[in-house]
């Protein structure tokens, strides 16, 4: 079995560890802001962190009415720019910690004025030196080089932060989502059956809409760097401005439909896309969204949308690695890359 798929299997106890060890601490820290709440907060973080503060976005956003920028590193880094950062919440996100631009954004941010934090698996990091406060994963050792349990971590982290800033009673399931995790993983004998039809598989385009919209980002930089393919994701508003024009006879469109506000549009798109001939695979807990789409991976369990990222995101990491080995790859060392990745 490759780390990628072992680290998977670890994502329910992980995502416990970091409640039991983080979420009171968390709490404090919202207490904490209650008087001086920021004004803006700004993300910054790169590769599958920066789809997991895509994810923040949106729930910060929604939860919290607090508006939430991704930050661009390259004005900090290349531009040297200085920005007002007064009454400014800057959150790093970085498995590692040592993304070396994200660790300067952080820097520049305190200079201008921010209060900083950091959400990593290591304590011991740069990033958890730098930032005034730090929010650990629990997650271990990630030996993959395709992240997995740091991602979810990262989520996990974002539902525990935007209960402690809004006190949402829609967050009141958070401690549900280890068990929500294993659920998620019962999934794995769908997907091995499903994978040998994908193994010539070059070219797709993976949609989501909301709070799964970096689920989406995230499935497709999962394709791409264990599987080699070229996969292509947007929203499902955006897919409609143009993207589709591509769709033709057999075209692979992976789409994370669950209940929820963004349901119907999805439902709405999977209609059209059938239509079209193209080959829809729809990760979903609802029946109309299962029986209209070519393929599906039927999560167990009716999930609120807020909750859902998690449990959705398993099945299509199982997927990734399970398609990669199909397909007679490695998934823990893609060509190219490695676990750390540096840039200015």
């Amino acid at each position: 079995m490759s780390f990628m798929l072992e680290e998977i299997e670890q994502q329910p106890a992980a995502l416990e560890r970091t409640i039991e060890r983080e979420a009171k601490k968390i709490m404090r820290f919202g207490l904490k802001l209650q008087d001086h709440r920021p004004r803006l907060i700004v993300l910054v973080a790169r590769g599958s962190s920066d789809n997991a503060a895509l994810f923040g976005r949106y729930l910060l956003e929604m939860t919290t009415s607090i508006p939430v920028s991704l930050a661009a590193p390259a004005i900090h880094t290349l531009y040297k720019s200085k920005l007002d950062f007064r009454d400014t919440l800057v959150i790093g996100i970085s498995q590692s910690g040592e993304g070396e631009d994200i660790n300067l954004v952080l820097e520049n941010s305190r200079r201008c004025g921010a209060l900083t934090l950091s959400i990593t698996n290591d304590a011991q990091s740069t990033m958890a030196r730098i930032t005034e406060e730090t929010f650990l994963i629990h997650a271990g050792r990630e030996r993959s080089v395709a992240a997995t349990k740091t991602y979810t971590g990262q989520l996990l982290i974002f539902h525990l932060l935007a209960r402690a800033l809004s006190k949402s009673r829609e967050l009141n399931g958070i401690e549900s989502l280890p068990e929500l995790a294993a659920q998620a993983l019962k999934l794995r004998s769908q997907v091995e059956e499903l994978v040998e039809r994908y193994a010539f598989m070059n070219n797709c385009v993976v949609v989501g809409r909301g709070l799964n919209y970096a689920n989406a980002y995230e499935f497709a930089i999962k394709l791409m760097e264990t599987c080699y393919i070229v996969a292509e994701r947007f929203s499902g508003a955006d897919f409609l401005h143009g993207p589709i024009a591509m769709i033709d006879r057999g075209f692979p469109v992976f789409i994370f439909a669950p209940p929820g506000p963004t349901f119907k549009g999805m439902t709405s798109l999977l209609s059209k896309l059938n239509q079209l001939g193209a080959e829809t695979i729809v990760i979903s807990s609802q029946a109309t969204a299962i029986r209209s789409a070519a393929r599906a991976l039927k999560v167990p369990r009716h999930i609120n949308e807020i909750l859902s990222p998690i449990p959705y995101i398993i099945p299509a990491q199982l997927f990734a690695a399970l398609l990669a080995e199909a397909k007679g790859l490695t998934p823990d060392h893609p060509r190219t890359l490695s676990k750390v990745t540096k840039t200015v």
